[in-house]
């Protein structure tokens, strides 16, 4: 701690050094200064390790080789890594404003003091408080410091090289320039633009097409006041171009997005200039129409009026608003910003580090991660995870306000403890890279994200363990051919329970039939609407909707070998330990329009699902034979597939995702990906109809040559899992024990940078490790091929469940709303709300979208 306490000081006193002394200390350290070129990251927000940022009590150290940016936890830790000597140290001063005489803050006036291109959330014109930013150079190990920007006998590169990163933009908007948002340019039809005194006024709610029965992604024409739809996922709503349509029969240029009117503006179009514009006479345009836009609401997180307007309640019941909520700090308790449209991430996130084994997994492992993480931690999954969940869990970033500052607050009549949470940006950059959805700005599905979240686990796993095991579990389906009545049986791998809603058994059927006239009598009159009726769905008619037959669409009878009626049933073959429970509340309209089943359901604390253990194979049931159908490819994917086999790790896992999506196995879309030689999402999606009746339909994939029947993104270690001897030779000759290579390898499918990481974070293991000594003395005798391949890893156990968590969903469908989540910590519900924490009130545990249970032991 002393030597850090150095960093802030030249050695050898409180003397200053010249500036041509200080220029010649970089002399030996010139050849590892860069001036950052275009394709360079510059990180100047956040560390790579923490959330530390300029505006932390340390400052925010940037390598000057680099350009990763380093707290001053972590600093050091890059500096005997990589022998990198020069940073910039970064550092914004926050100090309250001078007051005037009468006790107001002075007139405000341009800060000369702020120099930094910071993407940060700081209120550079707040009335309480100035800025000033500090930069300088620090040279290691012995903490000499330059300050900047003033240099004047400085290395020209020196200059050059400071220049462009203080200079510098967010490496964010480099990586994805597609979801960041330009600067709105004023639309050259505002000035002038005419509008039609036809008498048209517009209601604060109950919009729809005047086209179409659409009632989201509306748009109003501001010249006639028409109300029409937009384009299919633009601005990440649906709609069928009618907005487009009545432009190009009128030329009326300006639309604005109704529910996204508040008295700071609103989201207005320009078809004649193809893009969002900004209107300086919004207000007069809208007072046109009726619409009084300084007394207009917006709604938070960038959700739409008329996404919420017709299920008020469903906002404030799940939001707990109207309740005076306490604010919750400490370890545990530290919330996640909104970065638009993120709340998905968030809620999955703090429902994923509610769980001991992902803490400990992550966490616990810290040390470890940190100190064996690539040279560009950035970019490395497991610290990106550690680095989340330390900033979760620590408190580090979820500290009460001091006592004089509520005091304050209190004599300001401001009693509103803030609370700022961590922003998730670089997690989030990291975790959506190349997923075309997940990486946009839009919303999305949080069951699609923690499917996603679930296959990076398992495909960056840490040595031998792998925190996603306590959700896999098995399920056994049971195909019967209604003609024959014969059976079969198979297993696959899944990670959350899927329930469908089972609206025919809803307790409230008349309520809900006076609700739809009502709403449909107000809205033929154009009157506000009736309070919601919202349906009342028994648990237990969902789960035994779960437990039904299903019927087969074009299955293939091996019995008849003709295609044949089939129904399906699903049971558990294992339980999981933590069981992922999603009601299926979204579904398509004849339009192909999403929409969401408004509904309550009345989810149960314990639940005991013991009843849905697999049975298996019964005397009285006779088996189909194992004959497979016909295999059809198409005739422009045979050469492909015929001349080319693809590495497993090159799979597309775009495609992959979005059959994952459609509900089929994980590891069945990665088969199909595969054996459709990544030629697309549709190919693959023909390869799963034909192939899904087989055994083995969701086995994980095992290629010849790439592990043996063993391998696979689950890890699985059997007899055959040898790795290939060059491999091992490659680590033996750098000192390390051959059982300590072969043991590596095994657990990191046979990658050599992952394995050299792997040993290093295995010191306690035991060269004369009986298992591995076994496996060789085995694979030496030739009987490798008489070993059984593991399957997938499950934790089986008792079907009794007691939940911990669940997350809420607000808004008409996935591509929009809002997601909220509630956790049970130390006896009670806590809310999260992106970054506001507190204790909850009326935790609304029957408008939940996914579950979290935990087992209870037995």
């Amino acid at each position: 701690m002393q030597r850090r306490g150095a960093l802030f000081s030249v050695p050898g006193g409180g003397g200053k050094m010249a500036a041509g002394d200080l220029g010649e200390l970089l002399v030996p350290h010139m050849p590892t200064i860069r001036v950052p070129r275009s394709g360079d990251r510059v990180y100047k927000n956040e560390c790579a390790f923490s959330y530390d940022s300029p505006n932390s009590e340390g400052g925010l150290y940037v390598c000057m080789n680099t350009f990763l940016a380093f707290g001053r936890e972590h600093v050091e830790r890059h500096f005997r890594k990589t022998g990198q000597s020069v940073y910039m140290h970064l550092k914004r001063h926050m100090r309250e404003k001078v007051r005037g005489a009468s006790g107001g803050a002075l007139p405000k006036r341009r800060n000369s003091k702020i120099f930094l291109d910071l993407d940060m959330d700081d209120d550079l014109n707040s009335d309480d408080y100035e800025y000033e930013d500090e930069a300088k150079l620090v040279i290691f190990p012995d903490h000499y410091e330059i300050a900047l920007p003033n240099i004047e006998e400085l290395p020209a590169l020196v200059t050059i090289a400071c220049d462009a990163v203080l200079s510098s933009k967010s490496p964010y908007r480099k990586q994805d320039p597609d979801t960041w948002e330009n600067e709105v340019p004023v639309s050259k039809y505002a000035n002038n633009l005419v509008q039609l005194d036809n008498g048209v006024r517009i209601p604060p709610s109950g919009w729809k097409c005047a086209r179409c029965d659409l009632r989201e992604n509306l748009w109003l024409n501001l010249t006639d006041g028409s109300v029409l739809c937009g384009k299919w996922f633009f601005d990440s709503s649906g709609g069928n171009g009618h907005a487009l349509e009545h432009y190009r029969d009128m030329g009326y240029p300006l639309a604005v997005k109704l529910g996204t009117i508040t008295p700071d503006g609103a989201d207005v179009y320009s078809f004649q200039e193809e893009g969002p514009v900004s209107d300086p006479h919004l207000a007069k345009h809208l007072a046109h129409f009726g619409i009084d836009m300084l007394h207009t609401q917006g709604t938070e997180n960038g959700l739409r009026d008329n996404d919420i307007k017709p299920r008020v309640s469903e906002w404030e019941v799940i939001q707990e608003s109207g309740t005076k909520l306490k604010p919750m700090y400490g370890p545990g308790y530290t919330g996640l910003r909104n970065l638009g449209n993120s709340c998905y991430l968030s809620s999955v996130m703090q429902a994923i580090f509610s769980i001991p084994e992902f803490q400990r997994a992550y966490v616990g492992n810290l040390p470890r991660i940190f100190d064996y993480s690539p040279l560009d931690p950035t970019q490395d999954f497991n610290t990106q995870m550690t680095k989340l969940g330390h900033g979760l869990l620590s408190g580090q970033y979820s500290k009460p306000p001091v006592k004089s500052e509520l005091i304050e607050q209190v004599m300001k009549e401001e009693h509103k403890p803030q609370q700022n949470g961590i922003s998730p940006r670089m997690f989030k950059a990291f975790v959506s890279k190349s997923h075309p959805e997940f990486s946009s700005n839009r919303q999305q599905d949080a069951q699609e994200f923690f499917l996603h979240l679930v296959n990076l686990v398992e495909r960056n796993r840490i040595g031998s363990e792998n925190p996603s095991d306590v959700f896999r579990f098995l399920v056994e389906e049971r195909i019967q051919c209604c003609q024959t009545r014969k059976v079969r049986y198979t297993e696959r791998v899944d990670y959350l329970m899927q329930l469908p809603v089972a609206m025919e058994a809803a307790t409230n059927k008349d309520e809900l039939i006076t609700y739809e006239l009502m709403r449909r009598e107000a809205e033929a009159n154009r009157r506000p609407l009736p309070e919601l009726v919202r349906a009342k769905i028994p648990f237990s008619a969902c789960l035994q909707a779960f437990a039904e037959p299903d019927n087969v669409d074009d299955f293939w009878s091996s019995a008849l070998q003709a295609k044949s009626a089939g129904v399906k049933t699903s049971r558990f073959a294992s339980f999981p330990e933590y069981l992922v429970v999603q009601i299926k509340k979204f579904t398509f309209g004849l339009d192909w329009v999403p929409r969401k089943f408004d509904v309550s359901i009345d989810m149960p604390d314990l639940l005991d699902i013991s009843h849905l253990r697999a049975r298996g194979l019964q005397p009285e049931e006779e088996e189909l034979p194992d004959i497979s159908p016909p295999i059809v490819i198409p005739d422009d994917s045979k050469d492909r597939l015929m001349n080319q086999l693809i590495d497993p790790s090159d799979i597309d896992e775009s495609s992959v995702m979005q059959l994952a999506e459609m509900g089929f196995p994980l590891e069945a879309c990665r088969k199909a990906v595969y054996f459709t030689g990544n030629t697309g999402a549709e190919v693959a999606f023909n390869w799963i109809i034909v192939h899904m009746e087989e055994p083995d339909f969701a086995e994980p994939l095992a290629i010849p040559g790439y592990g043996g029947a063993g391998a696979s993104v689950f890890g699985a270690t059997g007899l055959d899992n040898q790795p290939p001897e060059e491999i091992v030779a490659i680590i033996t000759s750098m000192g390390f024990q051959r059982n300590q290579a072969v043991q590596a390898l095994q657990a990191t499918n046979h990658n050599l940078e992952r394995a050299l990481d792997w040993i290093f974070s295995h010191p306690e293991f035991e060269e004369d490790s009986d298992f591995v000594i076994e496996m060789e003395n085995n694979a030496n005798a030739n009987i490798v091929s008489e070993a059984k391949p593991e399957g997938p890893r499950v934790k089986d156990g008792s079907g009794m469940y007691e939940l911990f968590a669940f997350i809420s969903h607000m808004g008409t469908s996935t591509m929009s709303g809002h997601y909220v989540c509630h956790i049970k910590k130390e006896g009670r519900w806590v809310i999260y709300n992106d970054h506001k924490v507190c204790a909850s009130e009326r935790p609304p545990k029957d408008l939940g979208y996914m579950y979290f249970y935990r087992r209870i032991p037995s």
